[in-house]
């Protein structure tokens, strides 16, 4: 998968990165509870953030059809409307599982949608950023999955699905899924030895093509990190918003993995 350059970062203010919320699982009650706690950290970045990435899997189950969208996260819908009403540039990278995201959050939030890797610039600074699924070695029976997902006249037939019914099934296997596991117990991702980690092995691999990256920067293996690649360049995973509530921003100087704290 090519990477794209068609943004150009800010070069005042603050970048924010977050990703893997994974908001409708393991049910409403706690999705709730982390939905509000996101929208109170994006309510504490807005007075010096120029930019917030989302960097995929907000969602845990996201389809737009043509007059209808899923129920739920009015909170966070909201917020990121009145954010980018302030001037804020919001991009969302369409991860696995919000992978059927099309035009409504762009037309109604003014978000900035992404599949693809983007590798960009501020402030004499390169980024690679991407959702992460797909990328490195293995795990050859979900990019086999995600050829499915992706493939148009599977979501033109799934859109003719009821709604309710598509809605349904949807949330059902989403609730079956690892992650909603993880979300129920409150327990976190398994750590893999760094040298195993097909990001790592990625970003090693890419780094090598283009050594001008300064940062690398993902979603979806919801394992907080970040690990020199070498002396100028950085490799963040961002953990997620299930049991970490962790978090990477960008002053115009340095990156730094955060956390935000579970008591608020």
């Amino acid at each position: 998968m090519n990477p794209s350059s068609t943004i150009s970062l800010p070069e005042k203010g603050k970048i924010y990165f977050a990703s893997d919320f994974h908001l409708g699982v393991p049910d409403y009650e706690n999705s709730l509870h982390r939905e509000k706690k996101l929208v109170k950290w994006l309510e504490s970045i807005r007075k010096d953030a120029s930019a917030i990435f989302l960097m995929g899997d907000v969602f845990d189950f996201w389809y737009e059809y043509k007059t209808v969208i899923p129920k739920g996260y009015t909170r966070l819908l909201g917020k990121l409307a009145e954010l980018t009403d302030a001037g804020i540039e919001i991009h969302l990278f369409k991860g696995n599982h919000d992978i059927w995201a099309f035009d409504y959050l762009r037309k109604e939030l003014n978000i900035q949608l992404h599949r693809k890797p983007i590798i960009t610039k501020s402030r004499g600074e390169t980024f690679f950023l991407a959702h992460g699924d797909g990328l490195g070695p293995g795990d050859l029976g979900y990019k086999f999955l995600k050829k499915i997902f992706e493939f148009k006249p599977n979501q033109w037939l799934f859109r003719w699905l009821h709604p309710d019914i598509g809605a349904r099934l949807g949330l059902y296997f989403s609730k079956k899924s690892r992650i909603a596991n993880l979300a129920k117990m409150g327990k976190k991702e398994n750590n893999i030895p760094l040298e195993k980690e097909m990001l790592y092995i990625f970003s090693k691999s890419e780094h090598k093509k283009n050594p001008q990256i300064n940062y690398f920067v993902f979603g979806h293996r919801h394992i907080p990190l970040q690990h020199a690649l070498s002396e100028k360049s950085e490799l963040f995973i961002l953990g997620d918003w299930i049991a970490h509530f962790s978090y990477a921003v960008f002053d115009g100087k340095k990156m730094e993995l955060k956390y935000y704290s579970a008591d608020k």
